[in-house]
């Protein structure tokens, strides 16, 4: 969990340890309901998610564990000006709803598997296809592997060193991928309800429990921080509302067009049900970040003179400080501990099921083996995971931090594939040559800005930088090639 300061016994252990293995008990049962071997029924679950599987596998895959420790480290550094991640939150919803409904009537008529699947037919164009995929790819990686460090270091944690790090990682990943390939996105999406209710517990308890730190409840908090610090509830200035406008277009754009959430929409029973569950999602942000901003506020207070690499341990601290306290609060703990690996687990093994469908899909189909028959790829799209997880695994273990540089690049990457989206949906006339023109622009731009050090331009990341050159080449291009042609 980060600090060292968790420490489970015996039943606690056995608790969480049974949980997981439920998991592969959930993979197994959904392999015996598999219809077909066909991509669709592995990899979309036939087109058949209802309304409750949509909005929990939705809601699991989309708060990380990043949510419960991430968020209530970057809170306790700066205070109030984090509760840009309640509005960018809020923004991802607004993102699906600009291109989700249209998508997915789209691909039920046309058999879409992956985001890929869309590019390809929208813009007839094999390089931007091809370049799309690379970077959705690319993205999920890293996120995969920010995943497998956090789990690791949860294990090494409550633990107290007697389980290291690189066990823990391995554990974890072997049952993730066994339940993901037995069942495929069946077994992933319910695993996610039993996720997605543990988290949604985890997070009820947190606010609970932890505001009580203090004494008097939230109140208390809000006016000691005003006495201890009060740049942290302080309105931000010129550049930094920037970047809450960056954060939301950020987050709002690239969030949406995860490809695990692509996948998701394509899989839902129908248009209907997941115009619902994208309403059930608009309330999410106020039950998860705004406790985990909650969260990171109170430890401001209790736990002051934290810095660096540490305020990332805050949540596990308090967490601690209960365990202390009672029989009830230690268990408490260990639902909440479970929540947290529910979160790491689900993100993961949805990023894991994308990439080996874009994989097989998209490179292996197009480009290794053209020709070859569904049950054909998706034995080669479970081989894939498997070998996905074992490097992964291997890089996680290899390195003493996580690769904050290259998951720094990663929605700065994935938003240049939004035009493709938000643009190829509504606007016919724009081309695969210029959305390709506009993609490589963009990322290039954002690729320039941040090896360079040059994040935040004015306030704005350099991703959204990125989009902006691309969107323009994309409405520049599309003008230019349009009067050529009339001329």
């Amino acid at each position: 969990m980060g600090g060292g300061d968790i420490v489970f016994g015996t039943g606690a252990l056995v608790a969480v340890g049974l949980y997981l293995v439920s998991m592969i008990g959930v993979g197994y049962y959904a392999r015996g309901k598999r219809e077909t071997n066909s991509m669709a029924d592995f990899y979309l679950a036939g087109r058949s998610l209802g309304l409750l599987v949509l909005f929990l596998t939705l809601y699991a895959t989309q708060y990380s564990g990043n949510t419960l420790f991430g968020y209530t480290g970057k809170t306790y550094r700066i205070g109030f000006e984090w509760t840009v991640s309640i509005l960018f939150m809020f923004s991802i919803i607004v993102g699906y709803l600009l291109y989700a409904p249209r998508l997915v009537v789209l691909a039920r008529a046309e058999g879409f598997i992956t985001p890929g699947d869309y590019i390809s037919f929208r813009f007839k164009s094999k390089a931007l296809t091809l370049l799309s995929t690379i970077m959705m790819i690319y993205a999920l990686c890293n996120y995969t592997l920010a995943q497998l460090k956090a789990m690791g270091a949860a294990v090494e944690g409550i633990t107290q060193g007697a389980v290291p790090s690189a066990y823990g990682i391995i554990a974890l990943a072997i049952i993730m991928v066994i339940y993901e390939t037995l069942g495929g996105m069946r077994s992933v999406a319910w695993t996610d309800v039993i996720q997605g209710v543990v988290l949604l517990v985890g997070f009820a308890l947190l606010v609970m429990i932890v505001p009580t730190q203090l004494g008097g409840g939230l109140d208390a908090v809000v006016e000691k921080l005003r006495e201890i610090d009060p740049t942290k509830v302080q309105v931000p200035d010129g550049n930094g509302s920037n970047t809450w406008i960056s954060y939301v277009l950020l987050l709002g754009c690239g969030a949406a067009i995860y490809p695990q959430a692509i996948q998701r929409l394509y899989a839902s029973r129908s248009l209907q049900v997941l115009k619902r569950s994208l309403m059930l999602m608009a309330f999410m942000p106020l039950t998860t970040t705004l406790i985990a901003l909650i969260c990171g506020l109170t430890a401001i207070v209790v736990l002051p003179g934290l810095e660096s690499v540490e305020t990332d341990q805050v949540l596990a601290r308090i967490l601690a400080m209960v365990m202390a306290q009672s029989t009830l609060g230690y268990w408490l703990v260990v639902v909440v501990f479970a929540a947290a690996l529910a979160a790491l687990m689900s993100t993961a093994d949805s990023a894991l099921l994308s990439i080996s469908s874009m994989f097989t899909r998209d490179i292996y189909l197009p480009y290794i083996k053209p020709g070859s028959s569904e049950e054909h790829l998706t034995h080669v799209g479970k081989a894939f995971s498997w070998l996905a997880v074992a490097l992964l695994v291997g890089v996680a273990i290899g390195t003493e931090k996580t690769l904050v540089r290259l998951l720094e690049l990663k929605f700065e990457v994935l938003i240049q594939v939004v035009p493709c989206f938000f643009f190829g949906l509504y606007w016919k006339k724009l081309s695969g040559r210029v959305a390709l023109g506009g993609m490589v622009a963009g990322l290039l731009v954002a690729l320039f800005l941040t090896l360079s050090g040059n994040r935040l331009p004015f306030g704005f990341h350099a991703g959204v930088w990125g989009l902006f050159v691309n969107a323009s080449v994309c409405l520049l291009g599309t003008l230019l090639v349009s009067e050529k042609t009339e001329n």
